[in-house]
């Protein structure tokens, strides 16, 4: 295949962070916990078991979870990485990814991959359960399904 030139688009790239934020299993966890928390409350003061200001706490605490992983996260990890910023050529064979930049390349064998995810505008490849890199499916046109394939074929699926 040849290769592929891209840079990130910051809309695009904030929304595939807060896809992965959101697919984290504690940020669930605790997301489901909040959400929990604030029906709760909103039940107890609607039987006048609590005071309005505890009803009013409950549902701050819910706004600003609300704010902090849709918003202030996403924006705030483009913010810091360097990467975002950079142009890369990728190509990919059965054997390995190869990255470059304007300065370095690097080959990823398929193994040091412990699983990947799709959202609408990337296809997410984790090292770990937090880092991890994101290929933009706009650039990859045709080779979308390609890539796909071999991801299906070399790479767990992250569970979510």
């Amino acid at each position: 295949m040849a290769p592929i030139t891209f840079q990130y688009d910051k809309q695009k790239t904030i929304q595939a962070l807060r896809y992965h934020f959101i697919t984290r299993k504690e940020i669930k966890v605790m997301m489901i916990l909040v959400n929990v928390f604030a029906i709760f409350s909103a039940a107890l003061f609607f039987f006048k078991k609590i005071s309005p200001v505890a009803f009013l706490l409950s549902s701050f605490l819910w706004v600003m979870m609300m704010l902090l992983f849709w918003f202030l996260l996403p924006r705030i990890v483009y913010k810091k990485s360097p990467s975002f910023k950079q142009a890369f050529k990728l190509s990919f064979t059965e054997v390995a990814l190869t990255l470059e930049t304007g300065t370095a390349s690097r080959n990823f064998n398929w193994k040091e991959f412990s699983s990947w995810i799709e959202s609408p505008h990337f296809i997410h490849l984790y090292f770990t359960s937090k880092s991890f890199f994101l290929i933009p499916k706009d650039e990859l046109a045709e080779e979308t399904d390609s890539l796909r394939r071999l991801c299906k074929e070399k790479i767990a699926p992250k569970t979510l």
